[in-house]
């Protein structure tokens, strides 16, 4: 079983390499899936300050609104990967990274939004200001088809509701005509900065200040759909703070040089712990290669972004890594100076060894999350990597450098010499 884990593995390496150096099918290659930051491609950095005298849970929601309402409005921009986050208490911080406009960029975020609910014709029913609350939930009601769903539902004023239920009895007397082609004239559209959000159906005459939206709504849609009505009934002014535009060709150089210095550095590591460590740093690079792999996929996955602090605290989860290894073959040298034998020293050197390696990952997991929650921008992305780094360190040294080293220790290639331990005389 050891065997073959270990040959599978090793294939699997191997194409993932391949797959991430040249594509495969429909996966592209990893440069073309990953997002990089606005320090590598040049953009805009643009700081604002919310004008409000709102304090407390009011400021925050009031935040968290307005921080929703920017991320739909900086995502329809189809820029590379924008990065909208709250500084402080009532600051937001917005990277737009392949901006090339920083005033037409300021001009579109910092507008404050225009939430309307129209019908099919294009006539606006009532706005943003009619709208006294929205939240995502779980669907309560008598219909069976609906149990287990999510809905979105609304608080409309007196004016408002008004509103709402003349338009909806229009609806449903067929005075309404859809002035869009393939649209039904049965819809209600909400529309945020005239971008449609939401066109629920109308089944019924609606004569309250309530209402849900029903449909297929996962828990995460629901609430972001009512995030962006609250925030469209919300008009928060924002004033520039502090604005900075870095151009593309000083962020690609810097991009350049930093994937360069970290392909050299973790080169000259695999050749360092082969030269070191004879099989045994095998071993280690082996497991060094599947690490790298981890770390950059799992990044793509998460969508992360690639920063120029993420680069670094890549490159130094890298040396974490290795360091694991470092510590457990120090350890197994020290069995076989007691007289162990290699396949003994290798299965003590573990045990011995890996307290000392978690309690030194741990501690610098508690310093990459508290780095990630109070840290804005590139220091979260350097926390990001950090983190990621030292999960992946730990899965290939515990398992795949063991896998690896153990098999090894039970063939007939297991002399000291074999695993770079010098006899002592």
């Amino acid at each position: 079983m050891k065997k073959t884990a270990a040959i599978v593995l090793a294939i699997l390496i191997a194409c993932g390499w391949y797959v991430s150096l040249c594509g495969a099918g429909p996966i592209k290659p990893l440069k073309d899936q990953m997002h990089l930051g606005l320090d590598m491609v040049g953009g805009v950095s643009v700081v604002m300050e919310a004008q409000t005298e709102a304090t407390g849970s009011e400021l925050k929601q009031l935040m968290n609104q307005t921080q929703a309402v920017i991320e739909n409005r900086v995502n329809e921009m189809g820029l590379s990967e924008p990065v909208v986050t709250i500084e402080g208490e009532d600051r937001i911080r917005v990277e737009l990274p392949g901006a090339e406009d920083a005033d037409a960029a300021i001009e579109a975020i910092g507008k404050t939004a225009q939430l309307q609910f129209a019908t099919a014709d294009g006539h606006v029913i009532l706005d943003g200001n009619s709208v006294k609350d929205a939240k995502g939930e779980a669907y309560r009601g008598n219909d069976p088809s609906l149990l287990g769903t999510y809905v979105v539902s609304l608080t409309f004023d007196s004016a408002g509701a008004t509103a709402f239920e003349n338009a909806t009895r229009k609806i449903m007397n067929g005075e309404i005509t859809s002035a869009v082609e393939g649209m039904n004239s049965n819809i209600i559209m909400i529309m945020l900065d005239d971008q449609i959000i939401s066109s629920p159906g109308v089944h019924e005459v609606i004569a309250s200040t309530t209402c849900q939206i029903t449909g297929n709504f996962t828990r995460e849609e629901a609430s972001n759909t009512a995030a962006l009505i609250r925030g469209g009934a919300l008009p928060v002014g924002l004033q520039e703070i502090e604005t900075q535009v870095e151009g593309p060709t000083l962020g690609l150089n810097a991009a350049k040089t930093s994937l360069i210095a970290g392909a050299v550095g973790i080169g000259l590591i695999l050749l360092l712990m082969l030269f070191m460590y004879h099989v045994m740093g095998l071993c280690a690079d082996i497991a060094l290669l599947l690490y790298v792999l981890i770390v950059f996929w799992v990044l793509v996955a998460l969508q992360g972004v690639l920063t120029l602090p993420g680069i670094a605290g890549m490159i130094l989860s890298v040396g974490m890594a290795v360091d694991a290894n470092v510590i457990i073959f120090s350890r197994v040298k020290e069995e076989v100076a007691d007289g162990k034998s290699i396949r003994v020293a290798v299965d003590s050197g573990f045990k011995r060894a890996m307290s000392t390696v978690v309690d030194s990952q741990v501690t610098t997991i508690i310093a990459a999350v508290i780095l990630y929650q109070l840290g804005t921008g590139p220091v979260r992305g350097f926390a990001m990597t950090l983190m990621i780094g030292i999960f992946a360190s730990l899965l290939t040294a515990v398992v795949v450098t063991q896998l690896y080293l153990t098999l090894l220790a039970d063939s007939k290639l297991a002399t000291k010499k074999f695993f770079g331990i010098k006899e002592v005389k």
